[in-house]
């Protein structure tokens, strides 16, 4: 008996189930997406009750960017160095730390320095979790996957402005960050008990590359601070933004070059020689752009030209994102039937509808006005997003996931700079290419003081700027189209993912 005792198997560990996962890293993946908007609204506050300028208490904004975009392409060695689970835990522990500090700030800088630690977590939670959803699910339930974790992609965005304007119309602006808190503790201790780590893993070979690890975080930030300050500093007839312009590429293509020579390179870009994953990022770009361009214009619009607060502007654009969800869910379905190409060429026209309807918007508009082209730009969203990131993702090993994910966020976010900084150009120069035609055609005053008529043209200068840069962002929507012919048919249900699944066994 004690021998058949010693030969008998362990009962085996009963799998997490892959949905308990997915809840688990959405919510450090939302605390910090919502977290990266919800500030903005804020942002006069802070300054006025901080005794900062507007220009200053933008570098809170400034500096998470900078620190989270150096992280991202960081995520496959990182992942690699320390394990998934460790790996993902430390950085919720940073980002709900910082939280907390940044609550207690006193100065301007000083809370610029806690948002840059918060960055360095945050930056690695998106790229991370999405890695983690991917692969958890089985490969014919892939696009089930990606919807899951673009609901948090997406929505989060739409969920920060009505969070922040609530907050700030109703408490002080520390909650903005000490909300955080418990979210972030529960997340850390479910990661901790729930999240596995993958057997397949290994450990970087060699030392840390210092020379590598400059040499990006050089090119990712020079380039991040020119499209975040270039339009404050006069662009190019700034002496900073040319050199750092110059850094930027002349450190960048140093990088890629070592990344490609190198037998260990801190940045595995192997990915690239999938063409979707090529195409899929190029994509990306665009979508970006004019996603994130969107979303920076719509809140500036509704707030300067209709009037509204912070929260209501929250509660317009909330319809969009429940769209989103909506159809995330729907087209994880649809993959297995429909063409991902369609679905996706779908999304850019609804996306490109929606973005001309909103330039027919004028400061007279009310919630009515905004709400179906909302409604369609949330459904176009939903459809073309979970379609290129799975077909983008599907034909990588699962090794090379951590290090695809955090590449492909990068892109995207560097996509949506551009795309703010090319629209807050254009917002200063067509307001006043506005302005001058429009206050070249007053002749008399009617009786209204110089200080009114200059309002009222203003204000009519701003709105025909705004229109022109939706009718922009269309164009950007439907320009994508051309990237969708490179992707790739999903012949029969589940069959790239599959072969995807098993070459990474």
């Amino acid at each position: 008996m004690s021998a058949t005792l010693a030969v008998a198997p362990a009962p085996a560990r009963r799998a997490t189930s892959p949905y308990l996962i997915s809840l688990t890293v959405m919510l450090g993946m939302i605390m910090a997406i919502v977290d990266g908007t919800v500030v903005n609204v804020g942002l006069n506050t802070i300054a006025g009750t901080l005794g900062a300028s507007l220009d200053d208490a933008a570098w809170v904004v400034t500096g998470y960017l900078l620190a989270s975009v150096i992280t991202m392409p960081l995520n496959g060695w990182l992942t690699a160095k320390f394990g998934r689970k460790r790996f993902y835990a430390g950085c919720v522990a940073i980002f709900t730390i910082a939280s907390f500090l940044c609550g207690t700030a006193t100065t301007v800088w000083q809370l610029t320095f806690y948002r840059i630690l918060q960055g360095f977590g945050g930056g690695a939670l998106q790229p991370t979790a999405q890695a983690i959803i991917f692969e958890t699910f089985p490969p014919g339930k892939r696009g089930m996957a990606t919807a899951i974790f673009g609901i948090g992609a997406m929505v989060g965005p739409a969920l920060g402005p009505l969070i922040g304007g609530y907050i700030i119309d109703n408490a002080t602006w520390p909650l903005l960050f000490l909300v955080n808190i418990p979210i972030g503790i529960a997340a850390f201790f479910m990661t901790i008990a729930f999240i596995p780590d993958p057997s397949y893993l290994e450990k970087p070979k060699g030392g840390i590359d210092w020379l590598g690890l400059a040499l990006l975080s050089t090119g990712i930030g020079a380039i991040q601070y020119v499209l975040e300050r270039g339009q404050h500093d006069d662009w190019y007839d700034s002496p900073t933004i040319v050199i750092l312009t110059a850094v930027s590429v002349a450190a960048s293509a140093w990088f890629i070059y070592k990344s490609l020579h190198d037998k260990h390179p801190l940045v595995d870009l192997r990915s690239f020689r999938f063409p979707t994953f090529v195409f899929g990022n190029l994509l990306l770009v665009v979508v970006g752009f004019g996603l994130y361009g969107t979303s920076l214009i719509m809140p500036l619009f509704f707030q300067t030209s209709m009037g509204m607060t912070a929260y209501d502007t929250g509660l317009a654009l909330l319809p969009g994102a429940l769209a989103t969800a909506a159809s995330m869910i729907v087209v994880g379905r649809l993959m297995q039937f429909i063409d991902v190409r369609i679905l996706t060429a779908l999304g850019l026209v609804l996306s490109a509808w929606s973005c001309w309807a909103l330039g027919d918007l004028n400061q007279y508009a009310g919630v009515g006005d905004i709400f179906w082209p909302r409604m369609i730009q949330g459904l176009g969203m939903g459809l073309m997003f979970v379609p290129v990131t799975t077909a983008m993702l599907s034909p990588l090993p699962k090794n090379e996931l951590a290090s695809a994910t955090g590449i492909s966020m990068l892109v995207r976010q560097l996509g949506a700079s551009v795309g703010i900084a090319v629209l807050t150009t254009l917002l200063a120069s067509e307001t006043t290419i506005a302005w001058m035609a429009l206050a070249g055609g007053v002749t008399q005053s009617h009786g209204a003081s110089m200080g009114q008529i200059n309002g009222l043209i203003l204000q009519s200068a701003t709105v025909i700027a705004y229109d022109y840069l939706f009718r922009i962002c269309a164009f950007v929507f439907l320009f994508a189209l051309v990237f969708v012919f490179f992707m790739k048919p999903n012949k029969t249900a589940g069959a790239a993912p599959a072969m995807a699944h098993g070459g990474a066994e």
